[in-house]
């Protein structure tokens, strides 16, 4: 019965792939590992420096733990930057109060079919996406991470 309604969200959610997502492992902007686990309730990637920018710009003035308190995880594909230009954007990284999972190599954002024009807001069910949403302004994706408050405080 689950195949059935996982066919059903692929065929029904566009380039969502609604099925069981491997875990994978990536590295953080201060080389700590993450793997995704089945409590993720949203994955964001972001695949250009303009897409990063507007993750960046909505949860800047946020407190540290933001996203994690929400089971939030952000992916910034940095695969096409080149090396001079990842060497000094991943230290600026750094000062972020929040995660940047950093897939330099486009193997985990290639599993999501997605574009570089906006922020691609995944969100996950026990491992599996259940629904894509893109985002390419501030106040939208703003509301969505608020919107996640009241769902996050009835997770113990």
């Amino acid at each position: 019965m689950r195949t059935y309604l996982l066919l059903f969200l692929a065929l029904t959610c566009g380039n969502v792939v609604a099925q069981d997502t491997l875990p994978w492992t990536l590295s953080d902007q201060f080389d700590k590992t993450y793997t995704l686990d089945r409590q993720t309730r949203v994955l964001m990637i972001a695949r250009s420096m303009s897409s990063a920018r507007l993750v960046n710009s909505a949860v800047e003035h946020t407190p540290a733990g933001y996203l994690d308190a929400r089971g939030v995880v952000f992916v910034a594909d940095i695969e096409k930057l080149p090396s001079m230009v990842q060497a000094v954007l991943v230290p600026s990284m750094r000062s972020a109060q929040y995660r940047i999972l950093l897939d330099r190599d486009g193997q985990v954002a290639e599993r999501y079919a997605g574009d570089r024009d906006s922020v691609q807001w995944l969100e996950m069910e026990e491992g599996a996406v259940v629904r894509e949403r893109r985002f390419n302004d501030l106040a939208s994706l703003r509301q969505a991470l608020a919107g996640l408050v009241g769902a996050a405080s009835n997770n113990p």
